[in-house]
């Protein structure tokens, strides 16, 4: 399945409020750091990395966590791997 950037920053958004139920992704600019903005611990950001990867069926790998640092780099991984 082909993901397009729009199609992940939507399934960024939706991980991220999985962990964060408050958060307002949508006004968090597209590079900012998602571990600073929304105060993700390890835990939390493991678990983040493991619902991109469910609802996605990407495979993500610990050498991918810094192009999973900002939103826009999420999308952009995800996109480009589903392709």
């Amino acid at each position: 399945m082909t993901i397009t950037p729009e199609q992940a920053r939507e399934m960024v958004a939706r991980a991220v409020r999985r962990i964060v139920p408050d958060a307002d992704v949508g006004s968090v600019p597209d590079r900012a750091d998602l571990r600073r903005t929304f105060e993700l611990d390890s835990l939390d950001f493991l678990s983040f990395v493991e619902l991109l990867v469910k609802e996605s069926g990407v495979r993500l790998d610990e050498d991918d966590y810094p192009d999973l640092a900002t939103v826009a780099g999420c999308a952009d991984l995800l996109a480009r791997r589903s392709a």
